[in-house]
């Protein structure tokens, strides 16, 4: 089963990768830990990836769709599929993304924007294995309760540059939700400030079906 995870900046879209990664045994595929693997292990397309992100500049869908299908064709995504978790971006994206892979199943969260303000502001991430947490959930711990990871705040998680991620999803990714509703492999979740295991039970239940 490969399913591609959908949502705005803080719709709860890691939370929820990590539990269906865990339930249906698949590798969580996240385009920004991609980048760093190869840009660390300095592979051919990594060092090119760089040599763009040296000098501020966005790295090219051709680059970054070679490095994604690079990864797909990697063992660990021929056993039970994968998750992909930031990507495609883009129409142009998802187009090229059909010429290597089939996706069975969209996961889109929707959330309303003025949620997600506060939901970013007070997020805080795990350094080690990249669960999130918000501060009102956890009582002063600085530690993350799933590996014992030190918890810190992203920079880019205030007012000004949230906002801002917010107007490239409306404009960049938010057109994806159309182009896999027709063709029919789209599921819709309202992401809410519920705890995430009644999000992720509402997933599994529609995934569940795919497996069987």
């Amino acid at each position: 089963m490969n399913i591609i995870l959908l949502g705005a900046p803080g719709a709860g879209k890691g939370t929820q990768a990590t539990k269906i990664a865990d339930k249906y045994g698949m590798p969580h595929i996240s385009t920004g830990d991609i980048f760093r693997a190869n840009i660390k292990n300095q592979t051919e397309i990594g060092l090119l990836a760089k040599s763009y992100i040296d000098k501020g500049q966005l790295v090219p869908d051709a680059v970054t769709c070679k490095i994604v299908e690079n990864r797909l064709a990697e063992d660990d995504c021929k056993q039970k599929g994968y998750l992909l978790d930031g990507f495609p971006r883009t129409i142009a994206q998802a187009e090229e993304l059909d010429k290597f892979a089939k996706i069975d199943a969209v996961v889109n969260i929707n959330i309303d924007f003025s949620l997600l303000m506060n939901r970013l502001c007070g997020r805080r991430v795990c350094k080690d294995c990249g669960e999130s947490f918000h501060v009102s959930t956890l009582n002063g711990a600085t530690t993350c309760s799933r590996c014992g990871g030190e918890l810190y705040q992203r920079k880019d998680d205030n007012p000004e540059t949230v906002q801002s991620r917010l107007d490239v999803y409306t404009e960049q990714t938010a057109p994806l939700i159309d182009y896999y509703t027709k063709k029919g492999i789209i599921l819709n979740f309202v992401g809410t400030d519920d705890p995430p295991q009644v999000l992720f039970g509402e997933i599994a239940a529609e995934l569940d079906k795919l497996v069987k």
